[in-house]
């Protein structure tokens, strides 16, 4: 049995923290001895995990500074857990890793990316220089993860080690993640939006990545020659930031046409209460799981170009360039006027892309095999 453990930073609300909770509660237990170590515990996704059996340790990091005693936390339990690997996901984690080489030098050392084009003015200069640390020290790494072909040749081009890299791409649950009517009929009657009005939602933190002001302006639009279509975006971020998108929901008069709707965890009923789903961000996407869990629930995407979205959606919906809130809007109108978000056939050739590329089972089985050629090289090199 491989024992594995997990570095994390917290499980908010995240598609790296969701795609987690997803690959831990799926491994097979005979096969892997797993433990979760996070940063900061609290999150909304801790449960989830605590109620899988998993063990999950928080290493109850106090804050940006505390480093001396939080670093010494965490060696005093891997000195208990004392794992074959180290599995990290994203920067902070990975780079954290590294050093932990010198007290362990025999445990793999394993990056989780999940990221694909950065762009770092969208940091602070703590943030930016974990990223460019993390390019630097990937070298380090015994094998890096990444959920996205954008990302890895994204993070070719910035030194990482090609001979180490390797795509799994996500795994969606597609036994949570499936149509329901009544699901459907349930939220939308909670957002009081009837079965003749045509939803249209962007599930996703409330961050610049995402932009949301170009989902915005797509939608003011389409209401010009639309009535009969609504607006949700389904997630949280900074309060000021948010702020800053009511208003210009409000600028563009669409305030009335947008819901708010949050934080929430019911989200294969929030997928299903959608007529159309779409992802509008301009950098920075790896593998959107959003995209991946809307098609399990047999909705239409219309996504912008960005990390591997149009790989994902294929044919099964429509693809546009990012930046550009005339050619969302124009996806939107054409899945409407064409009556195509409701095309039976359609629907179903999404769902049937999720499950027969991007199932959980694949997701286990190609970390589960990485993983053990991972030791395999380590053992056969003692």
């Amino acid at each position: 049995m491989i024992k594995l453990a997990f570095l994390a930073r917290d499980f908010d609300y995240g598609g790296a923290q969701r795609q987690l909770v997803t690959l831990v509660k799926a491994l097979d237990k005979k096969d892997f001895d797993v433990t979760v170590l996070c940063f900061y515990s609290g999150g909304p996704l801790e449960n989830d995990l605590k109620n899988s059996g998993v063990k999950l340790i928080s290493l109850d990091k106090g804050g940006r500074w505390d480093l001396f005693n939080f670093y010494q936390r965490l060696i005093h339990h891997l000195k208990l857990i004392q794992p074959d690997i180290l599995h990290g996901y994203l920067s902070d984690p990975n780079l954290l890793m590294i050093f932990l080489k010198p007290f362990f030098p025999s445990i793999r050392m394993v990056w989780g990316v999940r990221v694909s084009n950065d762009d770092l003015s969208q940091y602070d200069w703590l943030i930016r220089l974990v990223i460019q640390l993390e390019w630097f020290m990937s070298r380090f790494a015994d094998l890096i993860i990444l959920n996205s072909y954008a990302g890895r040749d994204y993070h070719r081009a910035c030194g990482f080690p090609d001979h180490k890299m390797v795509v799994i791409p996500n795994g969606i649950d597609t036994e949570r993640f499936k149509p329901d009517s009544e699901a459907r009929a349930k939220v939308r009657s909670q957002w009081g939006i009837s079965e003749q009005t045509v939803l249209i939602g962007l599930v996703g933190r409330l961050h610049p990545m995402k932009d949301h002001p170009t989902f915005l302006k797509a939608a003011a639009l389409l209401s010009k020659q639309q009535q009969d279509v609504q607006f949700v975006c389904v997630g949280t971020g900074l309060e000021d930031y948010a702020q800053e998108l009511c208003r210009l929901a409000q600028e563009f008069g669409i305030a009335e046409k947008v819901i708010w709707a949050g934080a929430r965890a019911d989200m294969p009923a929030v997928y299903n209460a959608l007529d159309i789903a779409s992802s509008s961000s301009s950098y920075g996407e790896g593998f959107a799981n959003v995209i991946g869990e809307a098609m399990a629930c047999k909705v239409p995407c219309v996504v912008t170009d960005v990390g591997d979205s149009a790989w994902i959606v294929e044919n099964t919906g429509i693809i546009v360039s990012p930046q550009n809130p005339e050619a969302l809007a124009n996806g939107w109108s054409l899945l409407i006027k064409q009556q195509q978000y409701k095309d039976a056939a359609l629907k179903s050739k999404t769902r049937s892309r999720i499950v027969s590329e991007f199932s959980c089972n694949k997701l286990v089985q190609n970390v589960a095999d990485v993983l053990n050629q991972t030791l395999l090289r380590r053992d056969l090199n003692k």
